[in-house]
């Protein structure tokens, strides 16, 4: 009896720790033509942002805090990062500095532009 009620308990933990894997979130930046599209989200802490360059010359994606920094990426290669949040994340292109873009860690999880 006592093994059934440890392998319910394991079960149970697991189904609480998938369950709040499905939950997770993931926006997508496109790099292209010069700039991040969208240049502002606002997302729920745990948000996976992935950022994709789509344009035909390198990138880099680099916090302003120096918290990340991705290396050089080339044409359709990917970038991600979890945000803890809540608070603002400031970035830009290391490359091309005058490329900016911001996360808002706010918990309210649209992933789309400002305006909440």
């Amino acid at each position: 009896m006592r093994s059934f009620i440890h392998a319910a308990r394991v079960a149970a933990v697991l189904f609480c720790a998938l369950a709040g894997q499905a939950q997770a979130e993931t926006v997508e930046i496109r790099i292209d033509n010069f700039t991040f599209s969208p240049a502002e989200v606002h997302v729920a802490p745990g948000t996976t942002i992935v950022w994709i360059n789509a344009d035909d010359i390198p990138h880099a994606v680099a916090a302003n805090d120096k918290s990340f920094r991705s290396k050089v990426l080339d044409t359709e290669e990917k970038y991600s990062r979890t945000v803890a949040g809540p608070g603002t994340i400031d970035y830009f292109c290391s490359l091309h500095p005058h490329m900016t873009g911001r996360i808002i860690v706010d918990g309210n999880g649209s992933g789309g532009a400002g305006g909440h």
